[in-house]
């Protein structure tokens, strides 16, 4: 609840998208709160604030973990905060306990999560230029973004974390599903993060009267639009799995009431634990547009979007050391994909990596009216503890 104070309105809810004065306030705010555990804190050159506290042997590789604290336009207060929080209430209790841990530990809150995982990708060696020119809704651009939160563009390449660097990663989030919920279940254990592809679909009809033009002999971009955002989701539910496609922006021009679409540009976002089976549907959907477009009088083109996350699958070690704390502190759980995407998704390609889930009141996330409620918030952060725990002895 303080974190939320950084970028609150008059209606009590909570603004803080990545680049913004409050996202930097409450960075600045974090590393405070990082400081005061006793960790040594610096911001890198992609953005993200690092805390690290030693180990008793400075010759094993670190553990690290943590999430984001950035946040979507008009979201909540839990997305990444749960488990920046969480990790630093784990670094905390060690201190105040005097735990050494033989590992280095890191936490790590990641820069502009929410706006395509900036910071991890960075870390990863895949934060490319064209991703350095996307702009967020504070109006900065992702390279104007880092130099404005302290980081440095010109030296991203230092920050690549070679794969075998670190000893494993974890992460602690809100399901953002209803799952836990629904079934009463304190912890999520996360098998794999789904991949997503975003593609920009355009339509491309015949601008004309809308008065003088006769049915039959309009090329309406926006009527085969409609015709295509049905067919997307008749052709993903056409499949068993836990696959899902969206068309969540849509855009028709000239845009006058009086004018027939000549022109439309959607969204397409596919997701899935299958790369494969996401190319299976696409194509499939990419057949009926041109099916549509015969039909129609209009054409379709798809042009992929830089936003492209691979499906990534949680190691089997750290699977099992959760599974095992759960049942030592008598937390009921089950194992369950991630439909959104996470900072852990790109960490999995570099070192052994884990999630937890705590539950999200109603399924609600990216909205003021996300909740996750202390008491599951504490159960996921001593998961998260004893589970760092057990990976030290190794």
């Amino acid at each position: 609840m303080e974190l939320a104070q950084f970028g609150i309105d008059d209606t009590g809810e909570t603004h803080r998208v990545a680049f913004s004065d409050a996202d930097i306030e409450g960075r600045k705010w974090m590393m405070g709160q990082m400081q005061d555990a006793g960790m040594d804190v610096h911001i890198d050159f992609a953005g993200n604030i690092i805390g690290r506290r030693t180990g008793t042997d400075s010759q094993l590789k670190p553990i690290g973990f943590g999430s984001h604290i950035d946040a979507v336009p008009n979201g909540g207060n839990y997305d990444g905060c749960v488990g920046s929080m969480g990790a630093l209430e784990v670094m905390r209790t060690l201190e105040e306990n005097n735990i050494k841990t033989r590992h280095p530990l890191e936490m790590i809150i990641f820069s502009n999560e929410e706006g395509g995982v900036m910071g991890s990708r960075a870390l990863v060696g895949e934060l490319g230029p064209d991703a350095l020119r996307v702009v967020n809704s504070t109006g900065y651009s992702m390279g104007e973004g880092i130099q404005r939160i302290g980081g440095d563009t010109t030296r991203l390449a230092d920050v690549i974390r070679p794969k075998g660097n670190m000893k494993a990663f974890l992460e602690l989030h809100i399901e953002q599903g209803a799952n836990l919920e629904r079934d009463d279940l304190d912890i999520g254990i996360v098998e794999g993060i789904v991949g997503l592809q975003w593609w920009d679909v355009r339509i491309k009809g015949f601008a004309n009267h809308a008065g003088t033009t006769p049915m039959n002999m309009r090329q309406d971009a926006l009527l085969s639009a409609a015709k295509f955002i049905l067919a997307v989701n008749e052709i993903t539910n056409s499949m068993e799995g836990s696959q899902v496609g969206t068309v969540g922006r849509i855009n028709a021009l000239p845009g006058a009431p009086n004018v027939i679409p000549g022109e439309v540009v959607l969204s397409l976002e596919i997701r899935d634990l299958s790369e494969e089976r996401i190319y299976v549907l696409y194509n499939k959907m990419v057949e009926r547009a041109r099916e549509i477009g015969e039909a129609m009088n209009t054409e379709f083109s798809f042009h992929p979007l830089d936003a492209t996350a691979k499906p990534a699958f949680m190691d089997a070690t750290i699977k099992s050391a959760i599974e095992a704390n759960c049942k030592s502190l008598n937390l009921s759980y089950q194992y369950m994909p991630s439909g959104a995407g996470h900072d852990a998704q790109d960490m999995a390609r570099i070192t052994p990596t884990g999630m937890i889930f705590v539950p999200s009141k109603g399924g609600i996330s990216h909205s003021p009216k996300e909740f996750t409620s202390a008491e599951d918030m504490a159960n996921g952060a001593s998961v998260l503890l004893q589970t760092i725990l057990a990976l030290d002895k190794d």
